[in-house]
C-alpha cells in the first residue's frame, strides 16, 4: 500500500465521483480502487459525510467477521432548480441529485414578454415548488435554465436571440443568482434537451444528435459523450441553415431560405391557416395530425423531409450513432419520422447510416428540465468543485 504525499492525494471529489455510479462501497473497496492509504480514504469519506454528500448504507457488508460499513452517494443531499423556457410555454422543476423530478409545473408563457417579467414568474414558480417539496432556498445547490435562442456559454447571456425581444445581453445568471443565492447556469434549450436525453435514455451513445422541432428548429450535439457547444456556444443552430426549397421565404431572423421558415411548427401552422384550417402554433398542428387531417399530415411529412435534407449533411459530416427527434412536432410521431428517415437514408453514405438509429425522444417534454438539472449536477459535483466545497 502506498503512503501518498499530500500533493498527490486524490481529493474527496474523486471518491464521490466513484460512488456516484449508485453502488455502495466499503473503505477497503475504495482503498483497492484508488490505491490510496486507508487513512487518506477515511479522511476523505469523513469530509463527504460531514457535508452529507454520502451516507452509510443500512445494510453492512460482512465477509465472516465484523460487518464493514458501506457508503453510497446521497442523491437527496441537495436539490436543483431547473427550467426549460420555450417560445410559448415553460416547464419548471425541482429535482434531486439523481435528476428525479420532485415537483414540476408547466405553463403557457410567451418568451417575448421580456426578461424581467419572465424571470420574475420563474423565480415565483421556483419558490412555490420548493415550498411544495418541503425544501428551502438554502438547500438549492444550483439553478439550470434553458432559453430558446443563442446563449454565450461563458457568460450565460442570450446573444441576439431572434424570438426574444429585449433579452439580448441580459444578465440572466446574475439576476436569478442574486435572488436565489445559488450558482445559475444558462444554455440554449436544445443543448439541455440533448443533455437530458443522453443522460436518461441514451447514456451508451458516444455520438448523438438531438433535433428539436417546435416553433423553431435547433440541434444539440453530444460528441464523445460530452455536449459540444462550439467556440462561443452557437453549435447546432440548424434552423437557420439555408435550404433550396425556401429560397424566397423570409425567416424571422431576417434572412431568407432558413430551414425553420419552411419546416418549423410556426411555419406549418401558418400554411394550414392560409388554407383555411384553424392552426396558430405547433401544438395545433400536432392535434390536427392526431385527428387525421390530411393537409396537416402531408405538411408534417414534408417538414420531416426538409429537416432530413439538412440532417443528411450532418450524418455525412459527423456520423452520429443516434438521432433523436424532440419538440412539439415530434409528437406527431411516425409522420415526421418517416419524412426524416426517407431523406437521410437516401442521401447519406451507406457506412454512416449502417447502424444509425433515428427515433423520437423518450423523455418527451421532460428532456429540457432533466437536461438543465444534469448541467447543474455535473458542475456542482465535479471533483474540483466538491474539493473546494468540503475544504471551506
Amino acid at each position: 500500500m502506498l503512503n501518498e504525499p499530500v500533493g498527490t492525494v486524490a481529493g474527496a471529489g474523486a471518491l464521490l465521483a466513484i460512488l456516484r455510479d449508485g453502488q455502495a462501497r466499503t473503505r477497503a473497496e475504495l482503498v483497492q480502487l484508488t490505491g490510496l492509504a486507508r487513512s487518506t480514504v477515511s479522511q476523505r469519506l469523513d469530509a463527504l459525510l460531514t457535508h452529507q454528500w454520502i451516507v452509510p448504507t443500512e445494510d453492512a457488508i460482512s465477509s465472516g467477521g465484523r460487518p464493514a460499513v458501506a457508503f453510497a452517494f446521497n442523491s437527496s443531499a441537495r436539490v436543483v432548480l431547473s427550467a426549460d423556457l420555450g417560445a410559448t410555454h415553460a416547464r419548471v422543476a425541482v429535482t434531486d441529485l439523481a435528476t428525479t423530478v420532485l415537483a414540476e409545473r408547466t405553463s403557457d408563457l410567451a418568451i417575448d414578454k421580456g426578461p424581467e417579467p419572465t424571470l420574475q414568474w420563474l423565480l415565483d414558480t421556483f419558490l412555490e415548488l420548493l415550498d411544495e417539496t418541503g425544501h428551502t432556498v438554502e438547500q438549492v445547490c444550483g439553478v439550470g435554465v434553458g432559453l430558446p435562442g443563442p446563449v454565450e456559454h461563458a457568460s450565460g447571456r442570450p446573444i441576439n436571440p431572434p424570438i426574444m425581444p429585449g433579452w439580448d445581453g441580459f444578465p440572466v445568471p446574475e439576476w436569478l443568482g442574486e435572488r436565489l443565492g445559488a450558482a445559475v447556469l444558462v444554455d440554449n434549450d436544445v443543448n439541455i434537451m440533448a443533455l437530458g436525453e443522453h443522460w436518461a435514455a441514451r447514456p451508451e451513445a458516444d455520438q448523438l444528435v438531438f433535433v428539436k422541432i417546435g416553433t423553431g428548429i435547433g440541434c444539440g450535439i453530444i460528441s464523445d459523450r460530452r455536449l459540444h457547444r462550439g467556440a462561443q456556444g452557437a453549435a447546432g443552430d440548424i434552423g437557420h441553415v439555408r435550404v433550396s426549397s425556401a429560397a424566397d421565404v423570409v425567416c424571422r431572423c431576417g434572412n431568407t431560405g432558413c430551414l425553420e421558415a419552411v419546416a418549423g411548427g410556426a411555419s406549418v401552422a401558418a400554411k394550414l391557416a392560409a388554407a383555411g384550417v384553424p392552426a396558430s402554433n405547433s401544438r395545433d398542428v400536432v392535434n390536427l395530425v392526431r385527428q387525421g387531417n390530411t393537409q396537416a399530415v402531408q405538411l408534417i411529412r414534408q417538414a420531416g423531409r426538409e429537416v432530413g435534407d439538412v440532417l443528411a449533411s450532418i450524418v455525412n459530416f459527423f456520423n452520429p450513432a443516434v438521432i433523436v427527434i424532440g419538440g412539439d412536432i415530434a409528437e406527431a410521431g411516425e409522420h415526421v419520422l418517416a419524412g426524416v428517415r426517407e431523406v437521410i437514408y437516401s442521401r447519406s453514405l451507406p457506412l454512416a447510416t449502417q447502424h444509425l438509429s433515428i427515433r423520437t425522444s423518450e423523455l418527451g417534454d421532460r428532456a429540457g428540465v432533466v437536461g438543465a438539472a444534469v448541467m447543474v449536477i455535473e458542475h456542482v459535483l465535479a471533483p474540483g468543485t466538491v474539493d473546494r466545497a468540503v475544504l471551506r
